[in-house]
């Protein structure tokens, strides 16, 4: 056998095997820096004020692993910090954690709160250039909101709280042909009665990098993470967290 045919079947041995090993187990691990800004407030006793939080970048990390068999969903976790600070001067006066704030008292405010995502999804639809995935997601909310008079730290009050929220999820991606670009369109969403959360993001991708071992892919986009819950663990919040995100990602 000649030189010229050997190397061509190498190669067209190697796209094989790792045509065939992304067929059996796909993992995607991402990273994005979030320029992140806080509006809206929070009580404990349904009676929510607006507070000012300061615009902080944020990082949020997942990964996804995909597999070929049936009926199985494939899964992946997301790990999002939403913690900011701030100061408000009380418009009316408010009771929380036991403690009386009264208006016109200039207050600090510490919000520590992590998003979890645990993520089961189906690709109903998937090729070079549409791909349409849909599931469920379990979004598990761990926080600890802080109260604290500017002038008194002897009158603090601090709750915290944590649950799992129930919601839908469903990703859209879409390609370019021959160009290395992309979109996408990611989120979750949940409506039922006073409870109401929505997390999507959105954002246009460009391929770094795709070879035999490894793809790279740059992503530029924007993400909003609305959160109106009713009584969870004894909290109610009317928050909203959004900005444009840079990120990557890279496939196995």
């Amino acid at each position: 056998m000649n030189k010229p045919l050997c190397a061509g079947a190498l190669a067209m041995a190697l796209t094989s095997l790792s045509s065939q090993a992304d067929t059996l187990l796909g993992v995607y691990a991402g990273a994005q820096a979030w320029d992140m800004e806080t509006t809206g407030g929070f009580s404990d006793s349904n009676n929510n004020v607006d507070f000012n939080f300061d615009d902080e970048t944020k990082g949020s990390f997942y990964v996804a692993l995909e597999h070929p068999v049936p009926f199985v969903p494939n899964i992946k976790l997301q790990r999002t910090g939403l913690d900011t600070n701030g100061q408000t001067v009380l418009s009316s006066s408010m009771t929380y954690g036991g403690e009386l704030f009264s208006a016109d008292t200039t207050v600090n405010t510490s919000l520590d709160l992590v998003s979890t995502d645990y993520i089961a999804y189906y690709e109903l639809f998937d090729n070079d250039l549409v791909s349409f995935d849909l599931g469920i997601n379990a979004k598990h909310l761990d926080g600890d909101i802080y109260l604290e008079a500017k002038n008194d730290a002897t009158q603090n009050a601090a709750r915290d709280f944590s649950g799992f929220v129930p919601m839908l999820y469903s990703r859209v991606e879409v390609g370019v042909p021959f160009t290395g670009l992309g979109a996408f369109v990611e989120g979750s969403f949940l409506a039922f009665d006073d409870n109401k959360i929505t997390d999507y993001q959105a954002a246009i991708t460009y391929g770094l990098l795709d070879n035999l071992a490894i793809d790279a892919t740059l992503q530029l986009g924007y993400r909003s993470l609305e959160m109106e819950l009713d009584d969870l663990d004894g909290i109610y919040t009317d928050f909203e967290f959004s900005g444009a995100f840079v990120g990557v990602e890279v496939h196995f």
